[in-house]
């Protein structure tokens, strides 16, 4: 592990105090600042209060406030990259957790391997800005602009739009490879580092989302589109500038 990821600061908002000692053991080790929460109750208060916090891991269901509703206040307020902690048997929570704005998922019960992969996977995806002569700054592209060191997605008429970490890094991938199909498996593996399952959705409902945040309509979309048993692809010219 890197120096930068060893200063990393993890907050893991979760009601039951074996996965939160799990966790809070299994991350130090592995050379992560822990920081725990049972509930929802502080969270607010402690990310207005600690500016150090890098990711956090939140459970769906706890007592009082809900992961989902904790996600959304989350989200309304800033891009910290955020994990869920899901039960294995309800996809459609993965699905609404990624609605609201979470990078990845981790399904219960889970091997605390898999999710110390999944939070340096997101780490990584939302520091890495490449400084090479052929990386720009901007992506130009339908009238739209994607500013990659301030991480802003501009309209056409100049206003920012929200993009959570994950419809940033999935909009940036689709640019980066204009008009070549990508299919499910691509970009899974190119955002999150894993295949896809026969019922991972997740992809499908961040391209969803996307399309929404661009004004491409799902039913007949000209930015992005479907391309029937292989995958994806951005239909539009992109400009590249410094």
């Amino acid at each position: 592990m890197s120096p930068s990821e060893k200063s990393k600061q993890i907050l893991v908002v979760d009601d039951d105090q074996q996965i939160r000692e799990l966790l809070e053991s299994y991350l130090q080790r592995n050379g992560y600042s822990v920081l725990t929460l049972a509930d929802g109750s502080e969270l607010m208060a402690l990310l207005h209060a600690r500016q150090d916090i890098d990711l956090v891991v939140l459970d769906l269901m706890m007592p009082g406030e809900d992961g989902f509703s904790l996600c959304r206040r989350i989200r309304a307020e800033s891009e910290l990259p955020i994990i869920m902690l899901t039960a294995s048997a309800e996809e459609t929570d993965r699905i609404v957790g990624l609605e609201m704005g979470a990078d990845d998922y981790v399904a219960k019960p889970f091997n605390p391997r898999e999710l110390l992969a999944r939070i340096k996977a997101v780490l990584r995806r939302v520091q890495t800005v490449p400084e090479s002569a052929n990386s720009p700054r901007f992506f130009c592209f339908a009238g739209w602009r994607l500013d990659r060191v301030n991480r802003d997605l501009i309209d056409p008429g100049g206003v920012i739009k929200p993009l959570s970490g994950a419809d940033f890094n999935l909009l940036q991938l689709f640019l980066e490879h204009p008009n070549q199909v990508l299919s499910r498996d691509d970009l899974l593996n190119l955002t999150r580092g894993r295949e896809a399952s026969p019922y991972d959705r997740s992809i499908d409902v961040q391209l969803s989302r996307l399309r929404q945040r661009l004004g491409d309509d799902g039913k007949d979309p000209h930015i992005i589109k479907t391309v029937r048993g292989a995958g994806y692809v951005l239909a539009v010219e992109v400009e590249r500038l410094a």
